[in-house]
């Protein structure tokens, strides 16, 4: 049976042998499954049926002792693709947006974790936005701290002056780094943004408002994600596309889409945590997912931040066209 298989394509395994008998338990051999990591579920296939007779030949007689009702099961596996999202840990943590903030201009990466995290980054970064690593206030949780696009990046009033200069000499020229004083110090949690639009928590005070516009450069709305104020926390979104917090109604993801103006979904991350900010991190062209992330959700990202259609040389090359045009 098996030498048919190369019919069926590079990517069938077989899976699973069931034999059904009369009066007998069913028999399961597992051949290749989770061999490449993957959740079979969604790829399993019955790909041939067939009754098939047990003959038992006694003093040159055949007779049929009991017939057994055969499946053959296959995993189809996708063909192998690169991932636009990456999986990764900060130490033992898979809130990877919590230490770690990326826009179309640069990527912060919060001082102190495993090389593995740092490197995870550069490695897909380095070539085209520079890599910093960096504290706030002290801490590693940069990605709650603060709020940036690729006009600039806002820090909240406790950063010091070491860590405020060390940014400023660390970003391209054109970004702008400022310090605001704001009783809400969690920027990155009351604050969500692409280069065009922010969303914040209604409760900032009306000069954060004026700030927040003038340095990043975008529309300000005061908002709810699913009714949390922690606009930050609850959803993330770049200029191709946004996740929200899993239980925003139909109206709400309208309302927010029409703000936006990129398509939205409500999801989740981590195997199910509502907390998208925290677990994740994403410009217009790649993105990084904590580890926990399922084969399912990062499809969904992937899909709606459009990451397989998205070419980094391309968002970068206009990018800097733009800059040249507002320099001219």
């Amino acid at each position: 049976m098996f030498s048919s298989l190369s019919s069926l394509g590079p990517t069938v395994r077989p899976g699973i042998l069931e034999v059904f008998a009369p009066g007998r338990a069913p028999q399961v051999t597992c051949f290749d499954v989770l061999s490449r990591g993957l959740d079979p579920l969604p790829f399993l296939r019955v790909t041939f049926r067939e009754w098939q007779d047990t003959i038992s030949s006694t003093g040159g007689r055949s007779s049929i002792v009991h017939r057994a009702r055969v499946f053959w099961l296959f995993f189809v596996y996708p063909e192998p693709q690169a991932d636009m999202a990456t999986r990764l840990q900060f130490e033992n943590s898979c809130e990877v947006g919590v230490f770690s903030k990326l826009t179309n201009a640069y990527c912060l990466v919060g001082i102190g974790g495993s090389e593995n995290f740092y490197s995870a980054f550069e490695a897909e970064l380095a070539d085209v936005i520079p890599v910093v690593k960096t504290s706030i206030a002290g801490t590693r949780i940069i990605g709650r701290l603060l709020a940036g696009n690729k006009n600039g990046l806002l820090l909240p009033h406790n950063t010091t002056d070491q860590e405020l200069q060390h940014l400023r000499n660390s970003l391209p020229d054109q970004v702008v780094v400022q310090r605001i004083e704001e009783k809400l110090s969690a920027l990155g949690n009351c604050i969500a943004c692409n280069d065009h639009v922010a969303l914040t928590h209604t409760d900032l005070d009306k000069e954060t408002e004026e700030i927040i516009a003038d340095v990043l450069g975008v529309e300000v709305f005061r908002q709810t994600i699913a009714g949390n104020i922690l606009v930050g926390s609850y959803c993330a979104f770049s200029n191709r596309g946004g996740l929200v917090h899993p239980h925003t109604s139909i109206e709400d993801l309208d309302e927010l889409s029409t703000l936006l103006q990129v398509p939205l979904v409500a999801g989740t991350v981590n195997r199910g945590s509502e907390v998208i900010g925290a677990g994740m991190t994403v410009n217009d062209w790649t993105a990084f997912c904590g580890s926990d992330t399922t084969a399912t959700e990062l499809s969904v990202i992937e899909s709606v931040f459009k990451l397989r259609e998205a070419q980094p040389s391309a968002i970068v090359d206009e990018m800097r066209k733009s800059l040249i045009d507002s320099y001219v």
